[in-house]
């Protein structure tokens, strides 16, 4: 013991040094400067009246500092924890006291720590500091941005601002046009503006030439990738062709602003119009795109919507008029701010693109609501992103209804941070939808898979994941965070949250995928490789085989879990804290499972029974199939699967016919009448079991006279099989014999006859059968029976005529 001490403390002095020159290398952050930055910080944010620039390079200044902190914090960080392992590797200080060197080294230790753990707190709360100002900083810029929305100015519905308005904008035309022909009587008279001529020739020359054949060129290429027979492969380089319709002619914008700074002829308010001209024309041209592709020419293109040719036409107009809204009110937007239009000239004149554009957008929610009553009323058209669908034409809807009483009630900017945010929103869901479709087929033609697979693979699912994740900054920034805000926000996603003393970023999560994917795929080599190369040359039966390789592939995961935690820094001591905790829960709640689970376990190493053995449990009789942790599948003779319980196979009692071997037995009963010769039906019976190919000759197959039944004389053939899964069909084919042969030898197979005496036969007979008495005829009858009964009435002539005898 007293070396291992002597030879620690060697080492702790050997490390001293090397720790004193890690302090010396780190450089501390100048606090007083920090200080400074501090006091000017909370003072704009209190005070309210530095500007949105200003408040963005305050808050770009902030950002270095907390990152300086960060990077000392850690620096220092690293230095007490190697102290701390130094000071954990001497052990506990003994109470009975310790050697003088080692006591010396102790104490030397502390005092580096608590000299080392001093700048580590004080960056920390440096760093702390610089987050909560930065959050300040961010709340301001909120609270400005609410404030702005919820501002109301004046109608533009009133006529009384239309003349000031109009005039307003013919002002910031003229402007321009003047700084223009300023500029040239200036530029004309400059010695180099022969020599720019050619160069704004040639970048004017080449921008007509993109934005007039750009588009020409990119469907002539289209057509041709069309003859393609790959469907997958064909798509994707339609789709990237198809972005040239958006790109060249936006070079050839480029090249058209490129031309007129190269004369020189661009003023302030020009140069604001040029810088601006590319992205207004990215959202006229990235619209008709996305118009185009939606809303095909061709009907043997992709139908995302199911609508016709005139809708579909329709939908391309308004798609692309829609990017000319968005691009006008870019263009507006920078000559509103460069010229200070009034709030009376900017409610006005803005006013018409908002309900241009909200009365697009109505249009457009209209063919997408067209394209979900196709789908509804015809079958087989069920689509998986239809809901994206069903909540654009919703967010049109409702955005472009708000956005026009919005902007009629005074409301102008929340107007137009609705309608435009909400118009660029669907259009990137659009974009992540055509995207989403390409890379599909893409990936499912690599996969070997095809297109008709699409349903069923779970690829789509996987792309559409990546590509939402991928969106949600883009969607952050369309309806307003700034970017800074997006940026802090991923920032602190990589940085990881903390749970406790658990860390968890984006980082160690993939570490752990990673090293649990690498041991599931090893385990996966080591079971294949078992399964067809080392078991098979071994004595284990296909049962003990299949259980070694179970085994080995739970080893394996659990393994592979195990590694996969402890290597992304989760304490496996607090796992097992909290298992312990969940045991009781566990013996209580998850008794049955528990169970299961454990008898899993010993069938597969008792393994009183093995996949593909014919067993009966619980009235259940059929072929094991699979056996699992939990339960066992077995399937029955009418080809149905049946799931037992593990603990019912290990607690019940389970009847396996071919355990170890096929051997069985097959009993054959046979009757016959009274009166046959009982050794001329034992021959029989013998020739027809020793007969059958099935049965084995040792031992040998006999007849067992049974007894006297109530009409017949019972034997039975008992003879072993060389494979008892052939029972029934052996069974079925001696009765067959066994009956050829009795009817050849006249051996009568009786049936149950019995005589039926009956001691009062005559009780038996048919009572008289009774007519059912008509009432009016039964008075009839006795009114003429009473007629006849009387003797005739006397006349006067005798005659019985009534008359009178002349």
């Amino acid at each position: 013991m007293i070396m291992m001490r002597r030879l620690l403390l060697a080492l702790s002095l050997l490390c001293l040094p090397w720790i004193t020159m890690v302090h010396a290398q780190t450089a501390a952050p100048d606090y007083d400067e920090w200080n400074k930055v501090v006091i000017r910080a909370t003072e704009a944010i209190e005070t309210g009246r530095a500007s949105d620039a200003a408040m963005d390079v305050l808050r770009g200044q902030l950002e270095i500092w907390r990152d300086t902190f960060a990077d000392a914090s850690t620096d220092y960080s690293i230095s007490t924890q190697t102290l701390r392992a130094q000071l954990e590797t001497l052990g506990p200080e003994p109470e009975s006291g310790e050697p003088e060197a080692i006591a010396l080294q102790r104490a030397e230790l502390k005092l580096k720590l608590s000299e080392a753990s001093t700048p580590t707190v004080r960056a920390e709360l440096a760093q702390s500091a610089a987050a909560e100002l930065i959050a300040g900083v961010d709340k301001l810029r909120r609270d400005r941005h609410t404030e702005a929305l919820m501002e109301r100015g004046p109608l533009p519905v009133n006529p009384l601002y239309w003349g000031d308005a109009l005039s307003t904008l013919t002002k910031s035309m003229n402007h321009v046009v003047s700084e223009v022909r300023v500029a040239w009587v200036y530029v004309r008279h400059r010695e180099d503006f022969g020599n720019n001529i050619p160069r704004a020739v040639l970048f004017l020359l080449i921008g007509v030439v993109l934005i007039s054949r750009g588009r020409a060129w990119t469907r002539m290429l289209e057509d041709r990738v069309r003859q393609f027979r790959t469907p997958g492969i064909r798509g994707f380089i339609i789709f990237t062709l198809s972005l040239g319709t958006v790109f060249l002619p936006l070079l050839g914008v480029y090249a058209f602003t490129e031309s007129i700074y190269a004369t020189n002829l661009a003023g302030l308010r020009g140069d604001q119009i040029l810088s601006i001209l590319p992205l207004a024309s990215f959202l006229l041209l990235m619209s008709a795109w996305i118009g185009n592709r939606i809303f095909p020419v061709n009907e043997d293109d992709q139908q995302i919507l199911f609508l016709p040719a005139g809708k579909r036409m329709e939908g391309r107009a308004d798609s692309s008029l829609i990017g000319l809204a968005m691009a006008v009110n870019v263009l507006m937007t920078e000559i509103a701010r460069f010229d200070s239009w009034s709030p009376e000239a900017r409610s006005v004149l803005f006013f018409p693109i908002i309900v241009f554009s909200s009365f697009l957008m109505l249009r457009l929610s209209s063919l997408l609501l067209s394209h979900l009553r196709a789908i509804n009323t015809e079958e087989g058209k069920k689509v998986y992103y239809s809901r994206a669908v069903f909540v654009s034409a919703r967010l049109f809807q409702f955005g472009a209804i708000a956005a026009i009483v919005l902007g009629a009630l005074g409301f102008s900017s929340a107007a137009e941070q609705l309608v435009f945010p909400a118009i660029a929103t669907v259009q990137l869901l659009a974009f992540l939808l055509l995207l989403h479709q390409t890379l599909t087929g893409v990936v499912l033609k690599l996969m070997g898979e095809g297109l008709e697979a699409r349903d069923k693979s779970l690829w789509p699912v996987a792309i559409a994941f990546v590509l939402v994740m991928l969106a949600i900054p883009a969607i952050l920034l369309i309806w307003g965070v700034r970017s800074q805000e997006v940026a802090d926000l991923y920032r602190q996603i990589g940085s990881g949250l903390r749970v406790g003393d658990v860390k968890i970023s984006p980082r160690e999560i993939l570490l752990f995928f990673f090293i649990f994917g690498v041991g599931y795929a090893l385990t996966r080599l080591l079971q294949s490789t078992m399964k067809n190369t080392v078991l098979p040359k071994t004595k284990l039966d296909v049962g003990g085989q299949n259980a070694v390789v179970s085994g080995i592939g739970y080893v394996g995961v659990f393994v592979a879990a195990l590694l996969a935690i402890n290597n992304t820094g989760i304490d496996l001591g607090s796992i097992a804290l909290v298992a312990s905790a969940l045991s009781v829960g566990i013996g209580f709640g998850l008794q049955t499972i528990v169970s299961n689970f454990v008898s899993g376990i010993i069938l597969l190493v008792e393994r009183p029974i093995a996949e593909g053995d014919w067993i009966e449990v619980g009235g259940q009789m059929g072929y094991v199939r699979d056996i699992s942790v939990r339960s066992t599948r077995i399937e029955t003779f009418d080809r149905t699967d049946v799931i037992v319980p593990n603990s019912d196979l290990v607690a019940g009692t389970v009847t396996n016919y071919t355990r170890g071997n096929t051997v069985g037995r097959v009993i054959v009963p046979v009757g016959v009448a009274y009166g046959t010769d009982p050794r001329k039906v034992e021959a029989i019976l013998l020739k027809v079991a020793k007969a059958h190919p099935m049965v084995l000759g040792i031992p040998s197959p006999y007849v067992v006279f049974q007894g006297f039944g109530a009409s017949s004389l019972d034997f039975e053939i008992r003879a072993i099989l060389r494979d008892v899964n052939w029972v029934l069909s052996v069974r079925s084919e001696m009765n067959y014999e066994i009956a050829r042969l009795f009817a050849e030898e006249g051996i009568e197979i009786p049936f149950p006859q019995q005589d039926l005496w009956l001691r009062n036969p005559e009780s038996l007979q048919p009572a008289a059968r009774v007519e059912p008495v008509n009432l009016d005829q039964e008075i009839a009858l006795d009114q003429q029976r009473q007629t006849a009964s009387q003797p005739p009435k006397a006349t006067p002539d005798n005659d019985g005529e009534g008359g009178v005898e002349r």
